[in-house]
């Protein structure tokens, strides 16, 4: 999929609704995307340190440990309003109209349903670790500087908890798209030339 976004809106609810969480979800990426700066910083510290003084940075691989999933889970629910998961669109791309807004419905609850089990399972995994009368609010830590893991585990119910709430979005507008005939809200399937093109538009604006 193109990364310029291919999402129609207008002045209805479901669109401002969907601006509104786009903000979020904005942030969310943001995060990530300094969460990745941020690992890129603490390689040269610790390569630096090695290097020049024979003295890494403590506990380097706990702090991988600990940011990994900020660049993981944080952008998923933001790529998934932009349409920039990757999926087949060999079939999906022939089709047309409501035909097209059922799949993509059927599509969306069925990973609707795949991530609230997710957000249960890594919930689940987040509660086994948190406890309030333990030493920094944990039942167990990383390997070298004990750092408490509960707060990595945290991200992950909560990143796939905003992506539920996104996908809920989704089914909102594809089962208002059926009925009307317009999509709003929701990443449109682009043939290769619209692509192409989107591409060059975004290309020109950052230059």
């Amino acid at each position: 999929m193109a990364t310029a976004s291919l999402v129609l809106t207008d002045g209805s609810h479901l669109s401002k609704l969907d601006q509104a969480f786009l903000r979020l979800e904005r942030g969310f990426a943001l995060i990530s995307g300094l969460a990745v700066f941020g690992l890129m910083v603490l390689a040269v510290v610790s390569v630096s340190g090695r290097n020049a003084m024979n003295a890494p940075l403590p506990g380097y691989v706990d702090w991988i440990e600990q940011i990994m999933p900020l660049i993981a889970f944080m952008g998923i629910s933001f790529v998934m309003r932009e349409g920039g998961h990757i999926r087949m669109d060999i079939v999906v791309g022939q089709l047309k109209g409501r035909t097209l807004y059922v799949v993509e419905l059927i599509t969306t609850l069925a990973v609707l349903l795949l991530m609230l089990l997710m957000v249960w399972g890594s919930w689940a995994h987040f509660d086994r670790s948190f406890d309030f009368a333990a030493p920094l609010w944990s039942r167990d830590s990383s390997m070298d500087i004990a750092l408490p893991v509960w707060p990595a585990k945290l991200l992950a119910p909560l990143a796939f908890g905003v992506l539920c709430l996104r996908l809920c979005l989704q089914v909102w507008a594809y089962g208002r798209a059926i009925i009307t005939g317009q999509a709003i809200a929701v990443p449109l399937v682009a043939d290769a030339a619209t692509q192409a093109r989107m591409e060059a538009d975004q290309l020109k604006e950052q230059n």
